[in-house]
């Protein structure tokens, strides 16, 4: 397979990245974002693009892929509701648009959220927005579309995230998950089930399926869901 990865620099896409590159089956990994990644690797190639929104003139790099993992997104905390409405729907609808025209055969991948509003009705603003994001994916022309709405998220392998007070929160909080995912298996994923679920949802390629948290793990295991 060909993938492509939008956000590998964040923490979901840092994992995304590990377990595409390890896959036997993966044979190119492309990248795209404002900052490289810090990984060197024979299947690796980078896109830089500052903005996002003006992909179109790189049509022929973006081509003949098998899916788009798209790993890109922000914390709505302290951002006005235009701003994250930009970032998490207008951005990831312009690529996935262009995407859909470039690869129709192609399986997208998003990652949404727990929680996620698919009425674009309720009161959390960033709900509605990630519902409508989904919402809006599942029109597109792709050959599949999966929509994985993961809770908590344990960073494995080194990976840390961007952010500092989620960096703060793993750092006290990472002994206490890894005991909790022991007991309550399926509730907490780890990056790495996140990487590995979207591989085997390119792999099975179904028409459109949303994957809640509780289906994260069956997912990455192989299993149908």
């Amino acid at each position: 397979m060909k993938i492509l990865i939008f956000g590998a620099t964040g923490m979901v896409g840092q994992g995304t990245l590990r377990e595409c590159l390890a896959a036997t089956d993966v044979s190119q990994v492309t990248t795209v974002g404002r900052t490289p990644v810090v990984q060197v690797h024979p299947k690796l190639q980078q896109l830089e693009r500052a903005d996002l929104m003006t992909l179109d003139a790189f049509g022929d790099e973006l081509q003949g892929f098998d899916a788009c993992f798209f790993c890109l997104g922000v914390s709505s905390s302290g951002m006005s509701e235009d701003a994250y409405r930009h970032i998490t729907y207008e951005v990831t609808l312009k690529v996935a648009d262009l995407l859909a025209r470039l690869n129709p055969d192609m399986t997208f991948v998003y990652v949404s959220g727990a929680g996620t509003d698919g009425s674009e009705q309720g009161r959390s603003m960033w709900a509605r927005i990630k519902g409508k994001t989904e919402n809006d994916l599942q029109k597109l022309p792709f050959r599949s579309v999966y929509l994985l709405r993961p809770g908590i998220i344990q960073p494995l392998h080194g990976i840390r995230s961007k952010t500092p007070a989620y960096r703060r929160f793993y750092n006290l909080a990472n002994p206490l998950l890894s005991l909790i995912r022991r007991v309550f298996p399926g509730a907490i994923v780890t990056t790495e089930d996140i990487g590995q679920a979207m591989l085997n949802a390119a792999r099975q390629s179904k028409d459109r399926v949303v994957v809640e948290a509780k289906d994260m793990i069956p997912l990455a295991r192989g299993l149908d869901v």
